[in-house]
């Protein structure tokens, strides 16, 4: 499985947070679950980090069966459109940058 997440490492305007995270769930949710090829979108909300981490009052993940669906994903018409609501809607609510990893998942059984 491939995952490629995307990090919002930053700030949410002061007083924002629950209107960022609604925007978030109704407006660009949507656009991130049109990318072909995704098996999961998971959107998680930083509550709590350690003392001195870096900030991410969002992590985005999405879910590939493997990296040529990365690849057509990554191509699509979806994605523009997911990337303009994206960079659109993040000056409302969001000072920082955004960045991208993509990782191969291992799973041990206990």
């Amino acid at each position: 499985m491939i995952t490629r997440y995307a990090l919002f490492e930053g700030a949410i305007h002061p007083g924002q947070t629950e209107a960022f995270r609604q925007a978030v769930m109704e407006e660009l949710l949507p656009k991130w679950q049109a990318f072909p090829g995704a098996l999961e979108v998971r959107v998680t909300f930083t509550d709590e980090c350690d003392d001195g981490a870096p900030a991410y009052p969002l992590i985005l993940a999405v879910d590939y069966p493997d990296r040529a669906a990365v690849t057509t994903a990554l191509e699509s018409p979806a994605r523009w459109a997911g990337k303009a609501a994206t960079e659109a809607l993040l000056p409302r609510f969001f000072t920082g940058r955004i960045h991208h990893h993509i990782t191969q998942a291992h799973k041990s059984v206990l």
